[in-house]
C-alpha cells in the first residue's frame, strides 16, 4: 500500500467521520493470522440501507466502527494459501463473510456462516453482531477465504467500463434477487414490493428479468415513486390511504397478488409516517393471494435501543400470523446467500440485460464526501450512492 488508509467510521448516532484507519492485516477478528486472505485496494464501495440502521442509532453497533460491506476491488496482496486469483485482479466481494467448509457453506447457505463470527451464524464486514470483521467504505481492506469468496470479473477493462452496474453485485442486487426468488416470482406474476429505497428497486428489477407481468412498488416517498414510475415500474402512493388491498386493485383489477417482497424491514412506517415495525409484515399476509409467497429481504434485528415500542426494542413484534397461516403463504427471512446468485447476475449485466446502475440511480461520489451521502440517503434521496476512494471511477458516473 503507497499511501495510507481511510475508511468511514461511525462515532455515535446520525455521527460518521472520514479518519485514518489502520492498513488491513491478514488477521482474523481475534488477531489470529490468516493465510487464505487477501488485501484489496478498493474500487466502488457503497452505502447501504443496512448501513443507515446503525447510523441512525437504531442497533447496538459501537463507537468506532469502520463501515461498508459493499466492496469491489483490485487484488494488491495475497496469502500464501490462495491459488484462485491474482494480483491485478478486479473482484466482486459477497457482503457475507464465509469459511465455505461448514455444513451451511456447504448448502449455499453463506449468510449464515457457522464458523465466522463466534456469537452466532452469519459474519459481514463493518457490521454490528456479525464477526468483528472490518468494514470495507475505504481505500484499502482485508477479504478472508479468498478463493471461496471473491468473484473475480473475466475482462478487468470491460469490467471497469460497467463498474456503476457491477459495484451492485456485493449486495443489494442479489438480495432483491433473493427476496424476488423467495417470493416465488416467474412469467405473468403479480408483485408487489414494499419500499422503493435501492433494494427494493433491485427487487423490481429482479422480478422484471425473471418475468414478472406487473411489478408494483409502493412508498411514502414521492421522489422514489416518481423514478420507481420513470424505470418502468407501478408505482403505488401509500401517503394518504391504508388500505392496500384498494391500492392495487386499481392497479391489477383485484386486491392481491401472487408474490409480496418487504424491502423495508424493521423501520417500517404507516400512511400516517409514524412507525410501525410489523406493518409491512402483516400487509404481506393480508394482500398476499392464498398459497401466495412472502420474501423478505428486508432487515429485522434482535435488538432495536431506538423502537418505540417496548417490544419491538427487544425484536419482538405484533404479527397477525394466524391470517398468514389460514392462507397456507410462504415466508423467507434472512441474510441473502450472495454467492449463489452473484455470478449469473454478473453474467446478465455484461450482456446488456440488467441494466441496475440505472435502476437504482446510482451516484459516484468520493470517500471524503461519505457523510454527505449518508445525510442525504437519510432523507430519502432516490439514489444509490457509490463512493471512489481511489478516484477510479470519474468517468463512470
Amino acid at each position: 500500500m503507497s499511501d495510507e488508509n481511510r475508511g468511514v467510521v461511525y462515532l455515535g448516532p446520525n455521527h460518521v467521520e472520514v479518519q485514518h484507519i489502520a492498513d488491513p492485516k491478514m488477521e482474523a477478528p481475534d488477531g489470529r493470522k490468516i493465510e487464505h486472505a487477501v488485501i484489496l485496494k478498493v474500487v466502488s464501495t457503497n452505502i447501504c440501507g443496512s448501513d443507515q440502521h446503525m447510523v441512525r442509532g437504531r442497533t447496538t453497533a459501537p463507537a468506532g466502527l469502520v463501515l461498508g460491506h459493499e466492496i469491489t476491488g483490485e487484488l494488491i496482496e495475497l496469502g500464501s494459501d490462495v491459488e484462485m486469483v491474482r494480483k491485478g485482479d478486479l473482484v466482486s466481494v459477497p457482503f457475507n463473510v464465509a469459511c465455505g467448509r461448514c455444513r451451511t457453506c456447504r448448502e449455499q447457505h453463506t449468510g449464515v456462516c457457522l464458523t465466522v463470527n463466534p456469537s452466532r451464524a452469519g459474519g459481514a464486514y463493518g457490521y454490528v453482531d456479525m464477526g468483528g470483521w472490518v468494514g470495507g467504505q475505504a481505500r484499502y481492506v482485508m477479504v478472508p477465504y479468498a478463493d471461496f469468496n471473491l468473484l473475480r470479473f473475466p475482462d478487468k477493462a470491460q469490467a471497469l467500463e460497467r463498474i456503476r452496474d457491477l459495484t451492485m453485485l456485493t449486495d443489494i442486487l442479489p438480495t432483491g434477487f433473493h427476496g424476488a426468488i423467495n417470493a416465488k416470482v416467474g412469467v405473468g406474476s403479480t408483485v408487489y414490493i414494499a419500499g422503493a429505497g435501492p433494494v427494493g428497486m433491485a427487487a423490481a428489477a429482479s422480478a422484471r428479468i425473471l418475468g414478472a407481468a406487473v411489478v408494483m412498488i409502493g412508498d411514502l416517498n414521492p421522489e422514489r415513486l416518481a423514478h420507481a414510475k420513470k424505470v418502468g415500474f407501478e408505482p403505488i402512493d401509500l401517503s394518504g390511504h391504508d388500505k392496500l388491498g384498494e391500492l392495487i386493485e386499481q392497479v391489477i383489477g383485484v386486491p392481491e397478488v401472487d408474490s409480496f417482497i418487504d424491502a423495508v424491514g424493521f423501520e417500517a412506517r404507516g400512511y400516517d409516517g409514524k412507525e410501525q415495525p410489523a406493518v409491512i409484515l402483516n400487509q404481506a399476509m393480508e394482500v398476499t393471494r392464498a398459497a401466495g409467497a412472502i420474501g423478505i429481504p428486508g432487515l429485522y434485528v434482535t435488538e432495536d435501543p431506538g423502537a418505540q415500542e417496548a417490544a419491538a426494542q427487544k425484536g419482538n413484534l405484533t404479527l397477525r400470523l394466524g391470517q398468514g397461516w389460514a392462507k397456507s403463504q410462504s415466508f423467507h427471512t434472512g441474510q441473502t446467500p450472495v454467492l449463489r446468485y452473484n455470478r449469473q447476475l454478473m453474467q446478465a449485466i455484461l450482456h446488456g440485460r440488467l441494466p441496475i446502475a440505472d435502476i437504482v440511480n446510482a451516484t459516484v461520489i468520493t470517500l471524503d464526501d461519505a457523510p454527505q451521502g449518508y445525510r442525504d440517503f437519510d432523507k430519502g434521496a432516490p439514489r444509490k450512492f457509490v463512493l471512489d476512494p481511489h478516484g477510479m471511477l470519474k468517468n463512470a458516473a
